[in-house]
């Protein structure tokens, strides 16, 4: 309830879809969680009962505290109104620990801490065009921008299904993406520094945000052809900037650094030993590599190319969270998925310095920063989609072609979390949620750029209708064939 509460200051119909995607949300509350949830209880239990010294020492649990610090004081605070619930789930040796009141602590603790998000999808209303605007108030940019982030079908079944905090770091970006078109450069520098140490995965984002304050910031004036003015670099402003980054992470890293657990963090942090995928692999380009891998690896053994001895068993068909060895094609290392991301943004960091086009080119070099970080870097999750989902909604009430991209993106990048939810009651929910999410953004879009050439040719929407005939594959007819290693 407290999530439409934020929205005060908003009109009456802002409040309203706050209020229902809310109400939405508790009805999720019992519905299947995973992993995640006992992930999340650990670290209330970590933070409540150990020193801080012991928070990223502790290994009773396999579910180990690996986000930073801002984060694990974010449990620490959560588990103090925990105590009142469920003293219970505050006991670290209490492993895999499970009440009532224990799931409506720790899913009304993600709904209400999703009043931050409802915040910052209103400010970033405020920064839309309302040039498009119908008589209509479905019709309207922010009425459209609204829906579709509030109800964004991957936050709900991320955060309220599968269980995660997810709505609340969004919250944040998009609060520090509106305050750069709001022309508060050093607030959005500022929530970002924060967001950093909330979850580092923002860091693969981090070169638009440093790129766009140092060319569109610190250098305060272009030329007459739009290229930069050397002598327009101010020195104030980039102290200032770098005074708000030291100081956030001084404020986040400094009592570990005092306890000299530094490099125990960053050891917790950025764990390589994890593997090149996740378990679920994330439809990126590695997912394909070590598909073709797989193809080569069963051709190889057919034809009595490869000895089944040598064949590693820590192999990334299996899907294993751990260290592995390709079979056929080189083994990838987090240095070569570091350098295959790097080149991959380049040209949009490059194209952000040379002809920087505001707020909305930051906007753009952001995204395809974090499709970038998702298709080529190490150990990504499916749910880092979002990373470029969310922003991309600003985009997709401003132009047509980007409306276009955006529908792309959303229904095949929400479709790629349904085996997130694998268990059997939650597929209808599931089905007919993104159905209704995505039925909503075509119809919405097309009403909006009605004037314009269709949002998709022929090709894309025979790929897109395509994802039916896969779902009804993947859910009714792969599991009774010969192909389902699990039966």
């Amino acid at each position: 309830m407290a999530a439409f509460g934020i929205a005060t200051g908003g009109s009456n119909w802002f409040s309203a879809l706050a209020l229902g995607v809310t109400l939405l949300k508790c009805l999720l509350i019992p519905t299947y969680h995973s992993t995640d949830f006992e992930v999340h209880r650990n670290w209330l239990a970590i933070t409540h009962s150990l020193p801080i010294s012991q928070w990223y020492y502790e290994a009773t649990s396999e579910w180990t505290l690996d986000y930073p610090p801002f984060f694990a004081w974010f449990e620490y605070a959560l588990s103090h109104v925990a105590k009142y619930f469920d003293q219970e789930m505050l006991n670290v040796r209490n492993l895999n620990y499970s009440s009532s009141r224990t799931l409506l602590f720790q899913r009304f603790s993600v709904i209400f801490t999703d009043a931050l998000f409802v915040y910052a999808v209103h400010e970033c209303c405020k920064c839309i065009d309302g040039k498009k605007a119908g008589k209509e108030l479905t019709e309207k940019p922010k009425f459209i921008l609204s829906a579709l982030l509030l109800w964004n079908f991957g936050l709900l079944i991320v955060d309220h299904i599968h269980f995660q905090y997810n709505g609340f770091l969004s919250g944040l970006m998009l609060l520090s993406i509106a305050r750069f078109f709001q022309k508060r450069h050093m607030e959005g520098a500022f929530l970002f520094a924060v967001l950093l140490h909330f979850k580092h995965i923002y860091l693969y984002v981090a070169p638009a945000y440093g790129v766009y304050l140092l060319r569109s910031y610190c250098f305060t004036a272009n030329k007459q052809d739009g290229s930069i003015r050397w002598n327009s670099f101010s020195f104030v402003r980039l102290i200032s900037l770098g005074l708000i980054v030291f100081l956030v992470s001084a404020l986040s890293l400094g009592p570990f650094l005092a306890l000299n657990q530094l490099p125990q963090v960053f050891s917790r942090l950025f764990p390589f030993k994890r593997g090149l995928c996740h378990a679920y692999w994330a439809p990126n380009f590695w997912a394909l590599y070590s598909a073709f891998d797989k193809v080569l690896s069963v051709i190889g053994l057919e034809l009595k190319l490869l000895d089944p001895n040598k064949i590693p068993k820590a192999s990334m068909t299996s899907g294993l969270v751990q260290q592995f060895q390709h079979t056929v094609l080189p083994s990838v290392t987090p240095l070569a998925t570091f350098i295959c991301t790097l080149i991959a943004m380049l040209p949009s960091v490059f194209c952000l310095w040379c002809k920087p086009q505001g707020p909305r080119g930051f906007l753009r070099c952001l995204i395809l920063c974090a499709l970038s970080s998702f298709m080529f870097g190490w150990h990504v999750h499916e749910k880092a989609i979002l990373l470029a989902v969310l922003p991309m909604s600003l985009l997709s009430v401003g132009k047509a072609v980007d409306a276009s991209i955006f529908l792309i993106l959303t229904t095949t990048g929400h479709y790629s979390l349904f085996p997130l939810l694998f268990t059997a009651p939650e597929l209808p929910i599931k089905i007919i949620l993104m159905l209704l999410f995505t039925i909503y953004s075509i119809s919405s879009l097309k009403t909006l750029f009605r004037k314009e050439k269709p949002l998709f040719n022929w090709m894309e929407t025979f790929y897109l209708l395509g994802l039916g005939p896969l779902e009804v594959f993947c859910e009714f007819v792969f599991p009774f064939t010969s192909w389902n290693l699990k039966s």
